[in-house]
């Protein structure tokens, strides 16, 4: 693939499946970008995909003798790591040569999450009077009641679905597969879509087992269904900085307030490391302290 084509595709990801600010999606573009031209100017127009830890540690000296901070440093690198991560999801690369290569701890950014009743108030937001509005709720339901990755979503296939049961099968990052149980309210909308609307559209070649489709009968685009986002979102006056992605963000930080056990929420969530799901128990802490600060007889004078 080459370089504007990837870098197009990267951006895509980065807004859909990582659910990234624009301030950040622009940054970590920026930091491709410096890698590009290092790569140009200091080691002869070497190919990205063919670049080796000892070209990235090369790179990390590089930028350093620039004097940039230490939190840009490890800004760029995460950019970097991403991008490298994609080249493996996308099969561009079979190695990712950013593995063993560490960020220096800075901190934790916490997730941007809705509160159960904005989820609500979202959901509730879809015109079910459109053709598209019943697929656009089941959507949701199943983004909000299974926590997937809008990629998730797409490729979500009929023979995939065993309902009867309240599973779903779902393929994941490096096509690893797991099972997810499905609420009620998500499962009655999911039949909702498929038998009154669903069943009356004629599938596209290879969008046959897909469950939602277009108006063409094709296979949604992971863009189409962030811009589907970010229309209810603004439809239900939802001011917070939203994608698909939040909506996994919110079902997972929902299930830790209510009790949930962590290591099965990582399951649920296909997490390969227990460590990146610890993150909504931090979720939960500040929760915590806004209880304490709230609640404290102390803290009410």
């Amino acid at each position: 693939m080459q370089q504007p084509i990837i870098h197009k595709s990267f951006k895509t990801y980065l807004r859909l499946e990582r659910g990234l600010s624009e301030n950040t999606l622009d940054a970590y573009l920026h930091d491709v970008e410096s890698l590009f031209r290092f790569l140009e100017e200091e080691k002869g127009g070497l190919s990205y995909k063919k670049v080796s830890q000892e070209e990235l540690r090369d790179f990390l000296r590089y930028i350093n003798e620039m004097g940039l901070s230490a939190y840009t440093q490890s800004r760029l690198l995460s950019g970097i790591k991403s991008f490298y991560g994609f080249l493996v999801q996308e099969k561009e690369i079979e190695i990712n040569p950013t593995s063993l290569i560490e960020s220096p701890k800075l901190g934790m950014k916490l997730p941007e999450v809705l509160t159960e009743k904005e989820v609500e108030e979202i959901i509730n937001s879809v015109d079910l009077s459109k053709p598209e509005g019943e697929r656009n709720k089941a959507m949701l339901e199943i983004l909000y009641g299974c926590g997937l990755r809008v990629s998730e979503v797409v490729n979500l296939k009929l023979s995939y679905l065993h309902l009867n049961e309240n599973i779903i099968r779902v393929t994941g990052k490096g096509d690893k597969q797991r099972l997810v149980p499905v609420g009620l309210p998500a499962k009655k909308q999911l039949l909702t879509y498929i038998k009154e609307i669903r069943n009356h559209v004629q599938p596209k070649k290879n969008a046959e087992d897909v469950v939602f489709l277009n108006r063409n009968g094709g296979k949604l685009s992971r863009q189409m269904v962030f811009l589907m986002v970010k229309d209810q979102c603004s439809r239900a006056g939802i001011r917070k900085n939203i994608s698909p992605h939040t909506f996994r963000h919110s079902f997972a930080t929902h299930l830790v307030q209510n009790g949930a056990d962590l290591r099965a929420v990582q399951q649920l969530l296909g997490h390969v490391s227990i460590t990146t799901t610890e993150i909504y128990t931090h979720l939960n802490d500040q929760d915590i302290r806004r209880t304490i600060l709230k609640f404290h007889p102390r803290n009410r004078r």
